[in-house]
């Protein structure tokens, strides 16, 4: 088969002018599995972190002109290099790509930067050996902008439930309506929250790792200990509670599925059942989310851009 090309055409039979707009590019889900051995209890870090460069590229796009292109293969083993001197939070080895690349080629005006964390517990207090914690991932994405840096921690896959406690009752009723109210359920999710930084705040001279257990923490403890009347009231009580904690927080957004247990019914084989034998359904499930912010605080960062879905 012979392929034919032609060169890209910048006007349309109407005489519009086609021009290029927003772009980025570079290296997605870079595996990084960084083992620190300065002692002989082993300590492992493992993480997937994503390059992508704003800047000068139209040449590239419209010309073929590789002459502004830092390749991805070059951001790749940006983030092996950095690597070796350690990667300490997600947050910070971000910074440092951004630092890197903003200030090494004048033509990168900024870009984005993402990373997951994925953790490991010593298998018996063992020095070298670990089994992986598949509970949760820590996440992190910062957007270099005009010279602003715009930039989010998260926590995604963190399964929590309520065995009681929640509530869910007063919702309006039509014709379709067959949920029976409750006083009494199961209130589980699977929580995804990301908290955004004040965009005046110093982020060079924070603890990322305290304030990630400081938010994970936080949001835990509003899950357990508010008496639950729907999701979304729990839902809003946990990013108030990260957000009255800690003032360089602006915003926090959560998407927390429904993970639904219905109460099996048990009267077929004369059995009763107190709100003890339940089923959980994996699908269809109730998808709440909702952004908290502190108030008076602008809601349209740049970084939620990036980011897909809600949160």
């Amino acid at each position: 088969m012979t392929e034919t090309t032609q060169a890209p055409s910048e006007e349309r039979a109407d005489n519009t002018r086609i021009v290029l707009g927003s772009n980025q590019y570079g290296k997605a889900e870079v595996r990084l599995v960084k083992v620190t051995r300065d002692t002989a209890r082993h300590r492992l870090e493992d993480l997937s972190i994503t390059s992508q460069l704003h800047g000068d590229f139209e040449a590239a796009h419209t010309e073929g002109d590789n002459s502004h292109v830092v390749a991805t293969d070059t951001q790749k083993n940006t983030i092996y290099a950095f690597a070796r001197d350690g990667v300490g939070s997600p947050e910070e080895f971000l910074l440092r790509l951004e630092q890197h690349f903003t200030g090494g080629f004048d033509w990168v005006s900024g870009g984005r930067w993402a990373a997951e964390q994925y953790f490991w517990n010593r298998i018996s207090d063992h020095d070298h050996a670990f089994a992986k914690d598949k509970s949760e991932i820590r996440t992190a994405v910062l957007v270099s902008e005009a010279g602003r840096q715009h930039l989010v921690s998260g926590i995604s896959g963190l399964t929590v439930l309520k065995s009681t406690g929640s509530e869910f009752s007063g919702f309006p009723r039509d014709r379709y309506t067959t949920l029976a109210e409750t006083t009494d359920r199961i209130l589980a999710t699977d929580v995804t929250a990301k908290w955004r930084y004040a965009p005046d705040t110093d982020v060079s001279s924070l603890d990322f790792n305290a304030l990630y257990a400081s938010a994970r923490t936080l949001l835990l403890d509003a899950f357990a200990n508010t008496h639950s009347l729907a999701l979304q009231q729990t839902m809003f009580e946990m990013g108030k509670a990260v957000i009255t904690a800690h003032p360089e927080i602006d915003e926090v957004r959560l998407s927390l599925p429904n993970n639904h247990h219905f109460l099996v019914d048990l009267a077929p084989f004369g059995l009763d059942n107190p709100n003890e034998v339940f089923f959980a359904a994996d699908r269809p499930y109730g998808l709440i989310e909702a952004s908290v912010l502190r108030e008076g605080t602008a809601a349209d960062s740049p970084v939620w851009n990036t980011v897909g879905g809600f949160c």
